[in-house]
């Protein structure tokens, strides 16, 4: 029996992606949630894998945007009570570590670029990075980042100005700070609204969204290896965690 996936999502340009067309290939068709849109949660209990996605917003923004409250109270109660296969990507990956008790703010250096990313110790010893070298590359996008982990957390992953790119909780809950879904057109979609305007203006010079989206449609083809290497392994992990309770 295929795994049942349901998908959170913070906003249209912030879809699943890649990750969608991986669910796609193996047959899996994820309930996707769209959050910002005022969809209510369903009940998880009808899941068995659950995927948070990017978003415009931060963590902390709960007056603006006050379904996060219940968010992270599903994220908690997934991860933590229940211990079931979690994937999040950037504003994910932050939702997972303040749900749990870690803490985010605002990035000490911001991201936007197709950076390298170091595997630690014990991130090159992890089956969700089975198969990859200790250093490749991926597509940061973000204004804030995990300052500190969870109580029992272990970083997996950090890029030169970001010490948690990556990590790791319980038996299956996985955060990344980086844009592993990120499509060719990804640059183009975040890049086309003010606040994606704005963050650019701050980090780079005029100009730089052609470079950057030209650097990775060049490199789309590693990206896409990439995404899916750790798509595999995500899996494989989630359906060894399902069978096994």
């Amino acid at each position: 029996m295929l795994p049942r996936v349901v998908i959170f999502q913070h906003a249209e340009s912030c879809h699943a992606g890649t990750l969608a067309g991986h669910l796609r290939v193996d047959g899996i068709a994820p309930a996707i949630v769209k959050l910002d849109r005022g969809e209510p949660l369903p009940d998880l209990d009808q899941f068995d894998i659950l995927m948070v996605m990017g978003g415009p917003m931060n963590v902390w923004d709960e007056d603006t945007y006050p379904w996060l409250k219940e968010e992270k109270a599903a994220i908690r109660r997934w991860v933590v009570e229940q211990d079931k296969p979690f994937l999040g990507v950037c504003l994910g990956h932050q939702l997972l570590a303040d749900s749990l008790g870690g803490q985010v703010g605002p990035a000490t250096v911001g991201e936007i670029n197709l950076l390298e990313i170091a595997l630690s110790p014990e991130g090159q010893r992890h089956p969700l990075y089975a198969g990859f070298n200790s250093r490749k590359r991926g597509l940061q996008w973000h204004g804030a980042e995990v300052k500190a982990l969870p109580d029992g957390s272990i970083v997996l992953a950090s890029t030169s100005d970001c010490p948690i790119a990556a990590f790791a909780y319980g038996s299956s809950a996985f955060g990344l700070q980086y844009h592993v879904e990120a499509t060719d057109q990804s640059v183009v979609d975040w890049s086309s609204d003010a606040a994606g305007q704005e963050a650019l203006s701050r980090l780079h010079p005029p100009g730089f969204v052609q470079t950057l989206h030209v650097r990775v449609s060049e490199g789309f083809s590693e990206l896409l290896g990439n995404s899916r290497r750790l798509y595999d392994n995500f899996m494989r992990i989630a359906v060894e965690r399902l069978v096994y309770t």
